[in-house]
């Protein structure tokens, strides 16, 4: 019998800062072989989030979206270190596979994940963001950087499923 996911949260986030302390509120609760999954449109927060995250693990190197490079390694001052991926360019769950992250060791954050993370751990924390008013991206331009879209409200619901997070709080 698969275990039904849990919701841990569901909240507005007003501001981009309110979305970098949310990512720091979810550090609190990650360790070595946490699977993070972030879901939402293009300018949504995602990277916003992790740059929170990242900054209250104390990881070394800018958090920035790793569109192009896929993945990146940032070491921690104390702890695992932070594995950001984007699965946005991926075609097929094996070219994530392709990439020999660090699973067991690390906490791994992957933007664009859903569908593409499936079978490899059997706890994740999912993370859905969703523009409270639908507007922000479409006021971009084609060089602007999609997580700089001017602050609006923002549902972020996170989802826990597995053995790891069934006891979990945020």
């Amino acid at each position: 019998m698969t275990e039904q996911p849990r919701v841990l949260l569901d909240t507005t986030v007003a501001t981009t800062d309110a979305m970098g302390a949310l990512g720091a509120r979810l550090a609190a609760v990650l360790r070595a072989g946490d699977l993070v999954v972030l879901t939402g449109p293009l300018g949504a927060g995602k990277t916003t989030l992790t740059r929170g995250l990242g900054a209250a693990l104390g990881a070394r190197g800018q958090v920035s979206s790793p569109t192009f490079v896929l993945a990146r390694t940032h070491p921690t001052t104390a702890g695992p270190d932070l594995v950001h991926v984007d699965a946005y360019r991926l075609s097929d769950p094996v070219e994530l596979d392709d990439l020999d992250l660090d699973w067991d060791a690390s906490i791994v954050v992957v933007e664009w994940g859903r569908g593409f993370v499936d079978g490899i751990s059997d706890s994740v924390l999912d993370v859905e963001i969703t523009r409270a008013t639908g507007a922000g991206a479409d006021a971009l331009d084609a060089d602007a950087d999609p997580d700089d879209v001017p602050d609006e409200p923002r549902r972020v619901v996170v989802t826990a499923t597995g053995p790891r997070w069934a006891d979990a709080r945020l």
